[in-house]
């Protein structure tokens, strides 16, 4: 026989899936953030589901791991994961689905998940929110969550993008640095790499108007739950740099697989060489890439807004409802 308050307590009406991997634990103090006004409604059940590769990323990576992440990450080759607690049979009102971009590409363990035969039977026709938490270049890295998302037939809703902060020739230094030896506090000068904690604070306000487009049922619909809210600010400026990397981390990655695969000694020179290279790269492509469109904004300036308006589909960079979820 119940208890009274067992009695007394409503419902299940709604049932979310998080997807969980974050490997310095900023982009899951984002998704509990975002989740917890989820999680204290006793109308809705979380489920959080953590990827865990089967050959696990460590974190600090160490150099030569880093960089001998990226041939995969490139060419979207996951990695296997061990058995999802999940079996695709479970039925979710909305799916969050939050992110890392590694190599300007989602992460590894993401692509694995979203190529599990397990997500295509989960997320099909389901409503999906994307979150990104990275260092400022995201924008093809989610064309390509785009398309995962499209091959099992998931509707994507809402994006919702958080960014470093600091300069972005600062942050091809501090992101590593952090990435590589687990040193997050600035060095030269240079910013502290990362989230500010007050950017992590303020994604309480996208669970609160999930929460409540949830019990309107509103993720059945096609319109953006997070609309109004500043969700992402896209910065089509980068997107040449991003181009040059992608393609440089695409053909240089078939080499490096071509040598062995990850863990290979064989790797390790072309790695080095490669690490080179890119230095190169970061040192000139991109500030000349920056410095002849802010020569050219005028004649770039239909296509900028246009880009734009592409990677800030479909939540935007609007804060008109911010007021309704701040504190």
């Amino acid at each position: 026989m119940s208890s009274p308050s067992e009695a007394a307590a409503p419902p299940i009406a709604k049932r979310v899936l998080v997807i969980h991997y974050s490997q310095t634990g900023q982009l899951g103090s984002v998704a509990e953030r975002i989740v917890a006004p989820l999680r204290d409604d006793p109308a809705i059940a979380v489920h959080v589901e953590t990827l865990r590769p089967v050959r696990p990323f460590p974190f600090p990576w160490g150099f030569i791991r880093f960089f001998d992440a990226f041939p995969e990450t490139a060419h979207m080759k996951p990695p296997a994961l061990q058995p999802l607690a999940l079996t695709g049979e479970e039925d979710f009102d909305l799916v969050i689905l939050p992110y890392q971009v590694w190599f300007l590409a989602p992460s590894q363990p993401i692509t694995a998940f979203l190529k599990h035969p397990v997500a295509a039977r989960l997320l099909e026709g389901k409503p999906v929110v994307t979150v990104i938490a990275c260092r400022n270049m995201w924008h093809l890295a989610h064309e390509k969550l785009k398309g995962l998302l499209a091959a099992i037939d998931a509707r994507l809703i809402d994006n919702v993008v958080l960014t470093d902060p600091g300069p972005t020739l600062a942050t091809f230094f501090t992101t590593p640095a952090w990435l590589v030896w687990g040193r997050k506090r600035g060095f030269w000068g240079m910013p502290d790499a990362g989230l500010e904690p007050g950017q992590i604070a303020r994604t309480v306000r996208f669970g609160r108007a999930l929460r409540d487009a949830l019990h309107q049922g509103l993720e059945r619909g096609t319109a953006p739950l997070l609309a109004g809210l500043g969700a992402v600010n896209a910065n089509a400026r980068l997107l040449v740099s991003e181009k040059a990397g992608t393609r440089s981390f695409f053909l240089w990655g078939k080499l490096l697989m071509a040598a062995g695969g990850p863990g290979a000694w064989q790797r390790k020179p072309l790695l080095v060489l490669y690490v080179l290279f890119l230095l190169a790269l970061i040192v000139t492509v991109v500030p000349v890439s920056l410095t002849l469109q802010a020569l050219l904004r005028p004649l770039l300036r239909g296509w900028l807004t246009r880009m734009t308006a592409h990677f800030e589909w479909p939540s935007g960079s609007a804060t008109d409802r911010s007021h309704l979820y701040d504190d």
